[in-house]
């Protein structure tokens, strides 16, 4: 049976035309906004075309269907998964769907970000209503052409049948849909009758992928196209003084050199900078070439000179200034429950600690890059970013050119993990196009990346609990970050809410290193201090941690506060399926089991990591992960997010350190930072919670608990706790790091 949309829909939200040169129908749908009663109707739906509308389904008369993704693919796999849900409630054979990426549109959709774990999340009303409505107007025309009533009438992959059994293919109706009203209230499918949802579908891009077909910003090329790479300041706190391109430009396919950053300055200045914010105030040299490799080469072969425009920081000075903001009292309080210093005061036993973490870098596989052409008409703009509205707004504000004058065309990224988050290096190619007013291409090199990118701050956690009989009576958690870290959600996480007595303070470091989202942001670090913390508190009450945990979440079970984020019972249902499905309470011989449990980013997961001793040092040989994220859209696409988030949190929780020196990272490239190898990777077995509740993200979820899980392992493991990551420098038996 189908349910019927109770969404507030505007009618207006819908579009139609027929007007394709290819014939067919064009459906546009704004997929984000529809719901508005606002969403305005284009003058003239008749010039609808390819160019300046993306967000619709476009139904060719042999029966094709070509879906348009609107979100910036970053391999979290959104261009195969929210194609699927207008496919799904479309009707159509999933076979017979092209996906093709969309370009950015202000006009029609909100939210066209990659970032969050949110595109299906904010996405599943408006897709799902997308296809429906779709599929409507198709039947209502197949039963106009046969005389009867629509409701006699039923779809199944595009092919539309009457009580007679007399059928029509989409394609043999597609004009006359073009013709018709657009229906209201229109009937959704329910859960149990889905034959495209749940189903494992290949990534769309999968064969021009594996086959090196153009798809990356690093792909794209136009004729006449040049090449820029870009001087930065070798240390932050940095700016240039002079510089000498003499040797520069005799390098073969050298063009130009040419400075930048006055327009840089005139947007950091502005109101509204956005995610550019991350844009160094620093004139940079840039050497414009014929190819990449000559551009790198003449970069090479300036020679500059660099005054330093505030202290040059370390790594080590960092430390002790953020000690001296645990130590002190100016914080600022995000939540506070009860009277914890009154519990601290009258109990039995305080368990405090410190955990510390170090700035990471993102190390996309692909390094930045993006593509830029301005001139008196257009300034268009082609890469991978995953903030393309903002980076539209900032590029605007920059050159002073009105926003209708700027386009933004997405391609696919070869990783993001927040980095793409921030426009910097777009901005950069922006202005450079701005100055030569040639089509130029800007590409950084690994270094670029590494030592001028944005980065994970650097934290410490200070978690402090009172026990009075027995019981937890007080909790308290005081974070220090560079540049700050926390955010109105996370005080709102677990354990709030199960705790009578309850706070958390926060306060930051202010530093002139660029500093950022970083995969899961906020809860990557946070989960492990957390966590690791209630390992050890249930050791100091004599309680078993999952117990513990469980007993805790039932005193949130029926809150009437509003602030909780999590849902105590589908937190529940995920430790209870991670404990049955990795054997937690019969570990075999020889394994050693970390448990953690968390929320973030809307999705419930809990994880144990097995963990052995071979040649004296632990090993950590499987994830166990239980996963509540509501309905699965593309489980094969689920899979890959959830091991990927997995192997990602390991890894980095191991091995990741990054410092600075006098304003510059100590490494440079792969060959001085350490990542996790194929061989270091845990096997990862996924189970997920089913029921049919709508779905929320997987990009990021399954990243924060794993350093948790692994770090308990460790300790049962070597008796050993860990307060510092990477836990690989930072065991405390010396037999171990030995």
């Amino acid at each position: 049976m189908a349910t019927e949309n109770n969404s507030n829909f505007s009618r207006r939200g819908f579009l139609k035309a027929s007007s394709l040169a290819s014939g067919g129908l064009l459906i546009g749908f704004n997929l984000f906004t529809a719901c508005k009663q606002k969403a305005e109707m284009p003058i003239d739906i008749s010039k609808l075309n390819f160019a300046d509308f993306n967000a619709f389904i476009k139904i060719a008369e042999n029966g094709m269907v070509t879906i348009f993704s609107p979100n910036p693919e970053i391999g979290q796999g959104v261009k195969t998964s929210m194609p699927m849900i207008i496919a799904e409630e479309l009707n159509v054979a999933w076979k017979n769907v092209v996906v093709e990426q969309g370009v950015l549109d202000t006009e029609n959709y909100t939210r066209q970000v990659a970032g969050g774990s949110q595109s299906i999340r904010f996405g599943w009303d408006a897709l799902r209503q997308t296809g429906a409505t779709a599929r409507q107007m198709l039947i209502n025309a197949a039963a106009a052409k046969w005389g009867v009533s629509a409701s006699e009438c039923s779809a199944k992959e595009g092919v539309i049948t009457n009580a007679k059994g007399e059928t029509l293919g989409y394609g043999d109706v597609v004009k006359e849909a073009a013709l018709l009203e657009i229906p209201e209230n229109v009937a959704l499918k329910e859960p149990k009758d889905y034959t495209i949802i749940g189903t494992k579908a290949i990534n769309v891009d999968i064969d021009e992928i594996v086959s090196g077909k153009p798809l990356f910003g690093l792909d794209y090329k136009e004729e006449g196209m040049v090449y820029a790479s870009v001087l930065r300041p070798p240390a932050f706190g940095q700016e240039l003084e002079s510089f000498d391109a003499t040797a520069a430009k005799n390098i073969s396919g050298v063009v130009d050199v040419i400075t930048i950053g006055e327009k840089a300055r005139n947007l950091l200045n502005s109101e509204k900078p956005g995610w550019s914010v991350k844009l160094s105030s620093s004139d940079k040299v840039v050497v414009i070439a014929n190819s990449t490799w000559a551009a790198m080469k003449g970069k090479k072969a300036i020679k500059a000179v660099w005054k330093e425009g505030t202290p040059l920081e370390s790594t080590e000075a960092h430390d002790k200034e953020l000690v001296k903001l645990l130590d002190g009292k100016k914080f600022r309080t995000m939540r506070s429950d009860g009277d914890v210093k009154k519990a601290f005061a009258q109990a039995d036993k305080v368990l405090e600690r410190t955990y510390e973490s170090p700035f990471l870098p993102h190390n996309c596989l692909e390094p930045m890059n993006f593509f830029a052409s301005v001139d008196d008409a257009k300034v268009r703009l082609v890469g991978p970013i995953q903030t393309p509205e903002d980076l539209a707004t900032a590029v605007s504000t920059m050159l002073d050119r009105s926003l209708e004058d700027i386009s933004v065309k997405m391609t696919r990224m070869g990783g993001g993990f927040g980095r793409r988050l921030y426009g910097d290096f777009a901005m950069e190619v922006a202005e450079i196009a701005d100055v030569i007013r040639k089509p130029v291409k800007m590409v950084s090199s690994r270094e670029d990346d590494m030592t001028t990118g944005v980065y994970r701050p650097a934290i410490k956690y200070r978690i402090k609990a009172s026990v009075k009989n027995g019981e937890i009576t007080g909790y308290q958690l005081k974070e220090a970050a560079v540049n700050g870290n926390m955010y109105g959600l996370i005080p709102n996480f677990f354990p709030a809410g199960a705790i009578e007595n309850y706070q958390v303070d926060v306060a930051s470091l202010k530093s002139n290193i660029t500093t950022g989202a970083w995969r899961a942001p906020y809860t990557n670090f946070l989960s492990y201090a957390e966590q690791s913390f209630f390992d050890e508190l249930a050791e100091v009450i004599e309680k078993d941690p999952v117990q513990m945990r469980l007993d805790l979440l039932q005193k949130v079970k029926g809150t009437k506060d509003d602030k909780i984020q999590y849902s105590p019972e589908r937190l529940e249902g995920v430790i209870n399926l991670v404990v049955e499905k990795s054997g937690y309470r019969t570990p075999k011989e020889g394994v050693y089991q970390g448990f953690c449990a968390y929320y973030c980013h809307n999705t419930h997961v809990a994880e144990v990591a097995d963990v052995v001793m071979e040649n004296n040092k632990p090993v950590v040989k499987n994830v166990t992960v239980a996963v509540d994220c509501g309905i699965v859209v593309n489980p094969l696409g689920a899979i890959n997010q959830i091991e990927g988030g997995v192997v990602d949190g390991v890894g980095h929780a191991m091995y990741g350190d990054f410092k600075f020196k006098d304003g510059m990272p100590d490494s440079s490239n792969f060959g001085t930072y350490r990542l996790i190898r194929n061989s270091e990777s845990p096997k990862v077995a996924t189970y997920f919670v089913e029921n049919n509740l709508s779905p929320t993200g997987l990009g990021e979820p399954t990243l924060p608990p794993a350093g948790a899980a692994v770090s308990i392992a460790i300790t049962k493991a070597t008796g050993n706790r860990i307060y510092k990551q990477p836990f690989t420098k930072n065991m405390v038996a010396k037999e171990i790091i030995g």
